[in-house]
This record gives C-alpha cells, sequence and structure tokens, in this order.
C-alpha cells in the first residue's frame, strides 16, 4: 500500500512536470512569435515609383518618407534614388523607411540672384522650379539689409544635386551676426590683422614666418611682420568658431 502510494506521488510529480514543460514551451513559442512576427525585412525600393515603394511598404506594416529630391541623369523622375535602411535590413513594423526621389535630369536654368533683395531673390527662384535652401546672415557695411551677397550654386550652374540654392544675406542692423566675411590682410602688418580679428572674437594661431616674395596689389614688396598669406582666404565666412591662420614675412 506505502509502495503504490509512492509509486502514484512519482506519478503525478512526473506529470506536473510535464505539465509545467509544456507550459513553458507554449509561453517561449508565443514570444518567439510576438517578438518576430512584429519584424519584416525591408524590401528593395530603388528605381520604384514612389506610389509603388508606398504601397509595398504599406503592405508590410512600414510607413515611407521622401526626405530627399535630386537631380539624376540616370533614375527617371518619381522614382526612387537611395533609401534608409538598406533592402534586406530586418526592422519592427511602423518603422519608417526614408528615400530620396529622382527629379530626373536638370532642366532649369539656375538665375542670378545676388544684389536682389531676399524676398525678390525668393520669387524670383520659386518661377525658376527652385527653392530657397540655407540662408545665412552676415554683417556688412557696404551693402543695404537683406541684400543677397552670394548664391550657391552660382548663376547658371550646370549638373547640381539639388533644386535649392543656399545664400548668403547682408543682416539688418538689428540682428546680432552669425558670421563674417574674411577681409584680405595681405600687406597689413601681422598685430594689425590680429587686432582687427579679435574686435569681432575672432582668434588667431601662432603666426607662422617665412621668406616670400610677395607683393601688394600696388607692386610694393611685403614688408617684414606683415602678412603674405592667411586661411581662410579672403571673402570666406568666418565666425567666432574659426580659428584664423597669418603667414608672416620673416
Amino acid at each position: 500500500m506505502k509502495r503504490r502510494a509512492i509509486v502514484n506521488f512519482f506519478q503525478i510529480a512526473s506529470l506536473l512536470m510535464l505539465l509545467v514543460a509544456v507550459a513553458l514551451l507554449a509561453a517561449i513559442t508565443t514570444m518567439h512569435f510576438a517578438i518576430h512576427g512584429a519584424e519584416v525585412q525591408v524590401p528593395a525600393l530603388k528605381g520604384m515609383t514612389v506610389a509603388d515603394a508606398r504601397r509595398e511598404t504599406a503592405g508590410l506594416g512600414l510607413s515611407l518618407d521622401v526626405d530627399n529630391r535630386y537631380y539624376s541623369d540616370d533614375v527617371t523622375a518619381g522614382h526612387i534614388l537611395t533609401q534608409s535602411p538598406a533592402s534586406g535590413t530586418v526592422v519592427r513594423r511602423e518603422w519608417r523607411v526614408r528615400v530620396a526621389e529622382s527629379l530626373g535630369p536638370q532642366k532649369v536654368d539656375v538665375p542670378d540672384i545676388v544684389g536682389m533683395e531676399d524676398r525678390v531673390a525668393a520669387l524670383e527662384l520659386r518661377r525658376s522650379g527652385l527653392e530657397v535652401g540655407t540662408s545665412i546672415p552676415l554683417e556688412t557695411a557696404d551693402v543695404a539689409a537683406n541684400t543677397v551677397l552670394a548664391q550657391d550654386p552660382p548663376a547658371h550652374a550646370q549638373d547640381i544635386d539639388q533644386p535649392s540654392v543656399n545664400l548668403l544675406v547682408a543682416a539688418p542692423d538689428n540682428q546680432p551676426p552669425n558670421g563674417y566675411v574674411m577681409p584680405d590682410f595681405t600687406g597689413i602688418p601681422v598685430v594689425t590683422a590680429q587686432m582687427e580679428l579679435s574686435k569681432v572674437g575672432i582668434k588667431t594661431a601662432t603666426p607662422n614666418y617665412a621668406d616670400s616674395a610677395v607683393e601688394t596689389a600696388a607692386g610694393i614688396g611685403v614688408q617684414p611682420g606683415s602678412v603674405v598669406a592667411q586661411s581662410p582666404a579672403a571673402g570666406a565666412r568666418v565666425d567666432q568658431s574659426t580659428l584664423v591662420k597669418l603667414t608672416v614675412q620673416r
């Protein structure tokens, strides 16, 4: 009788252990499908139309964002140039796939907007099928406020990448400048150049002294102690984060 009770105990214990193991296996399987069932592979979208790519990603539970547009001689307008993440990448559902759309070959002519008031320049760009990219204000005493000082890409540029034009604009008097135009210090005593830069908070590196046969614009040889070369070059944009390097006549 006692022996049978022991056998029954072990049978019940074994059954309970089996049930626990089955429950654990079911839980692990459920977790596996819950985790991996929410993962998908990013499809290859390059070359598709944006509409087809949107349908393809929506069917997988992904979202599609067109975050850039570029001119391309190789990919037809309205088709996808690049994508991120790359095709084959495993991501969770509802992941955002970013793509760049082709605008086809460049067909617009970049207008010359230097010297225009910035709002007029923006209108001129829109008429040409372009848009204003980055607009940077620069302090200058020689040009009226809000006048376009420079543009990138330049007028009539060919083989540009994007349909946007970046502008340098004369800052209004009441707007704190976030940059300056680098002056030409050639022929100027190095101490004078350093003083002028320090007035606007721009630092200079320790001058590099060299023997150079350099003349000023007037054809006069540069005197010892005067600047013969500089970096950044004259006309470049500089600000308080720029470290100016000056080469000085020995």
